[in-house]
């Protein structure tokens, strides 16, 4: 077990796709975009991210239960969407994401040295995801091989619930020993990232560039003129913050940055 100071961060628990690989978060939204269009429904890229993050039976569900799709299915199919049709699509989005996953692992700008100097600050590093254990094994492999293995990984098999209920974050803090909880950060790139290190009870960071909320490529956020730039992710920001993010930051490598901040605010609470 780690040392239970109060004092300083003790774990970093890190989201996956958006987060510290597939930049921009675009592995499992062309899957969503898909399955609804081999049903002859259309939808928009915001309806396929809006519940990115959550386990991906249960994003299929919240996109079945948006008002515009469960009319247009509606007036399709004379019914609104009901959980066999939720699982009818989940059976077609599992074989197709797993045959593009491998694709989309690339990890993204920045995070190797990141981790570097958070392992020298004696950070342990966690990790949570909206992809099942299955899905997991082809993200960590590919993963490791670029030089990224966290401590711990825990998905939605393991516990009652994904996001954006609190049990991931719980079965990292006992996979790593780490207490309180206080002295873990949570940092990820989607709304219910957030929203699962604030029922967690933990410091949640939202992270922009790369993110699902932005979703844009490296390339379009190289290329896209600074005043647009901004003020795209000015909106995100506040999305972030709103959730009840205590901390929001450009880009991955920006978290260093962080941690003596939330370390000077451990120790003036415990004082």
């Amino acid at each position: 077990m780690q040392n239970c100071s109060t004092n300083n961060v003790q774990a970093i628990i890190f989201d996956w796709a958006g987060t510290t690989v597939d930049y921009g978060c675009f592995s499992p939204l062309h899957v969503f975009i898909e399955i609804f269009k081999q049903k002859g429904i259309e939808v928009t890229h915001e309806e396929a991210r809006k519940p990115m993050g959550t386990a991906k039976w249960s994003h299929i569900n919240e996109m079945c239960q948006m008002e515009r799709i469960a009319n247009v299915w509606k007036e399709k199919f004379g019914k609104f969407p009901d959980k066999n049709d939720v699982d009818e699509l989940y059976s077609q989005f599992e074989p197709m994401l797993f045959a593009t996953l491998p694709q989309y692992c690339k990890l993204v700008p920045g995070l190797l040295p990141l981790i570097e100097e958070l392992k020298a600050l004696n950070i342990a590093i966690g990790s949570t995801t909206g992809y099942t254990a299955e899905m997991m094994e082809i993200v960590t492999k590919e993963a490791e091989k670029q030089g990224y293995t966290p401590d711990s990984l825990v998905t939605p098999n393991e516990v009652p619930a994904g996001r954006p209920y609190p049990w991931m974050i719980y079965k990292n803090a006992m996979n790593l020993g780490i207490y309180p909880l206080r002295t873990i950060v949570k940092v990820g790139d989607t709304i219910s990232d957030i929203e699962e290190g604030v029922n967690a009870g933990v410091w949640t960071i939202g992270v922009i560039k790369g993110s699902n909320e932005l979703g844009m490529t490296e390339e379009e956020v190289n290329a896209c003129p600074n005043d647009v730039l901004q003020e795209k992710m000015e909106i995100v920001s506040k999305r972030f913050k709103d959730a009840g993010a205590h901390y929001v930051i450009d880009e991955i490598s920006n978290l260093i940055d962080i941690i003596p901040i939330i370390n000077q605010r451990l120790t003036q609470s415990t004082n």
